[in-house]
């Protein structure tokens, strides 16, 4: 029976302790990292869960302008589907679009042409581009401001009976001269926007949804501004566009907005589905991971001799360097070293001064008048070049011991 022999454990080898003691710092850094992380998600999505929804009592809801529209008669319906949406649009409702930007191409054109000659009303949330070209034709993004109170500055009664109103994000400019701007920046840029349209109908734009959260509503003119913009008919339509809304996979085959053929337009529109937050989340993860590979990646150049900073044994650091050098190839500087530590033992026996152990014209002479019996190439075997492979190596390992004992017993 064969017995299996562990193998010896060397300088080189770490124990469980020393791995453990090494890697609980990094260890204990993810583990806050993740605490913070978990902590910081439940904390903020208490606060934006519900985002603009007419059922939530969330910050960021919307149900309490919902439950003032029903006390004063007007039916709130929720939609999340294209087809509920454009299903529902009539002189005697209102439509509001919560999220213009999470639509396809294809399904803000259905969308404006139901609403087009629909003579009621279509509340657009901080349209951008592309969804403004498409829903309101004639209109521009010009810019973002923060959101801060400003004076309505038009005609429009509803404005002008709500007053100051905290109200900003998106500014348009619009082309057509009938179009009616409120609450404008310095430039005259608006950030309510109202657009007549057909038989009555209008389009309204509106920069920033704030004043519709639940957490804003008892402040300024906002619960009036948007009473008024949502109750001007009997039924309004609470359109909460839905990443699973199966019209959204219609229409795209054949390209027909991409007018530069390209594919831009269709990337735009997947691009414009990812939630901003998800974009910085991947760019910081980005970021960490290249941080990390250059803390972590193999410096490449020359051994740098250093001192140590405890007291270790010449057997383990003679093993640790050998290790060293064979891991990286470097049998010239092993080979260096031997003959260096060779010459500085010989020489105090032959009468060499340590400055002169590394000049042939001086040790060669003298250790050749010492041997008995000079034999071989001794400026070689000193001070030749390094070996070619691990097994030439070791033959001039055992050359220089068999010098050195010989220097020492003659």
């Amino acid at each position: 029976m064969t017995a299996t022999v562990a193998a010896p454990t060397t300088s080189g080898s770490r124990t469980p302790r020393q791995i453990w003691q090494r890697a609980r710092g990094l260890l204990l850094a993810v583990l806050v990292l993740v605490v913070a992380g978990v902590t910081l998600a439940a904390v903020r999505s208490g606060g934006q869960h519900g985002r603009l929804d007419p059922r939530s009592a969330d910050p960021y809801g919307s149900r309490a302008v919902a439950e003032l529209l029903k006390d004063r008669g007007v039916s709130v319906d929720v939609a999340t589907t294209l087809d509920e949406a454009a299903g529902a649009v009539g002189p005697d409702t209102t439509l509001l679009v919560a999220g213009p930007d999470m639509l396809t191409a294809h399904q803000q054109q259905r969308l404006h042409t139901a609403t087009a000659d629909s003579a009621g009303r279509t509340v657009l949330i901080a349209p951008d581009l592309p969804s403004v070209a498409r829903l309101a034709p004639g209109v521009r993004p010009e810019s973002h401001g923060p959101v801060a109170t400003r004076p309505p500055l038009c005609d429009l009664p509803a404005a002008r009976a709500a007053g100051p109103s905290d109200i900003g994000g998106i500014h348009y400019v619009a082309v057509a001269r009938d179009a009616i701007v409120c609450y404008p920046d310095d430039d005259g840029r608006a950030s309510l926007l109202l657009l007549p349209g057909h038989r009555a109908g209008d389009t309204v734009l509106l920069g920033s949804p704030d004043i519709l959260y639940n957490d804003r509503l008892d402040q300024q003119g906002n619960a009036s501004l948007g009473l008024q913009l949502l109750g001007s008919r009997p039924h309004l339509v609470w359109y909460l566009p839905s990443l699973d809304d199966p019209s959204a996979a219609e229409g795209d085959s054949g390209s027909q907005d991409d007018s530069s053929g390209d594919g831009t337009q269709g990337e735009s529109d997947f691009l414009g589905l990812i939630p901003p937050g998800w974009l910085w989340g991947a760019l910081q993860l980005a970021l960490a991971a290249g941080l990390a590979a250059i803390w972590r990646a193999r410096r490449f150049g020359p051994l740098v001799t250093e001192r140590l900073p405890v007291a270790v044994r010449a057997s383990e650091a003679t093993e640790g360097r050998a290790r060293l050098y064979r891991k990286a190839d470097a049998r010239d500087r092993a080979a260096a070293s031997l003959r260096s530590a060779t010459r500085s033992r010989i020489s105090p026996l032959l009468g060499v001064s340590p400055r002169d152990s590394d000049s042939p014209a001086v040790l060669l002479p003298a250790v050749a008048t010492r041997l008995i019996t000079p034999g071989g190439d001794l400026g070689t075997l000193l001070f030749g070049p390094a070996p070619t492979d691990d097994a030439a190596l070791v033959l001039l390992t055992d050359q220089l011991d068999a010098l050195e004992r010989e220097v020492r017993t003659s």
